[in-house]
């Protein structure tokens, strides 16, 4: 992949979490209108429409689409009633998940059952639904995340060929992250 950009171009448009918002945050109507999508199809919420930056003139819904609605949904869910922005690059989600984990506001085990029923869920629908339930975890502990990262993962997850890898991509931030944040087993605790 190349490192130079093509001057020619065009910019890519800036996703919703992307943005910069009056006030540091995105007005409440707003994640409403986004949250109005959750359980319905990509591109079948006109409320949808103007927030959508893979939305196709003939109508199409293709993986990007599909990825954006959800991650849209997913943002809006994760953003309400925060006092900051829950969007925060870098952060995939195994990191935010093996920081819900060791927040010590829910049962490893029970974040560990969750995020493996997310990272292995067999549809689309079921993924999203799983990830709605950790968001909303997350939301708790107020932990940030990289809507974009995810964006793409969702868009990656749709297809048999990339999906093993964006499954390991989560596995790895998740029990990397939480090897370095928790003491060895066998350390004396303080």
């Amino acid at each position: 992949m190349s490192t130079t950009s093509d001057p020619s171009a065009p910019a890519r448009r800036q996703f919703f979490w992307e943005k910069k918002f009056r006030g540091a945050t995105p007005d409440g109507r707003d994640l409403a209108a986004l949250r109005s999508g959750l359980g319905r199809g990509a591109g079948d919420v006109p409320a949808l429409w103007p927030y959508y930056t893979r939305l196709r003139a003939n109508g199409y819904v293709s993986q990007e689409l599909h990825a954006e609605h959800a991650a849209l949904g997913l943002f809006a869910v994760h953003q309400q009633s925060q006092p900051t922005l829950m969007h925060h690059l870098g952060v995939g989600l195994g990191t935010a998940m093996s920081t819900l984990r060791i927040s010590g506001k829910f049962s490893a085990d029970a974040v560990d059952r969750r995020f493996a029923a997310a990272a292995t869920a067999t549809s689309f629908i079921e993924v999203t639904l799983h990830l709605r339930g950790l968001v909303a975890q997350l939301r708790g502990i107020r932990q940030p995340m990289d809507y974009t990262s995810l964006l793409f993962d969702l868009r990656d997850w749709q297809d048999d060929d990339k999906a093993h890898a964006v499954r390991r991509r989560w596995g790895s931030q998740y029990f990397t992250h939480r090897d370095q944040a928790e003491p060895p087993p066998d350390s004396p605790s303080a």
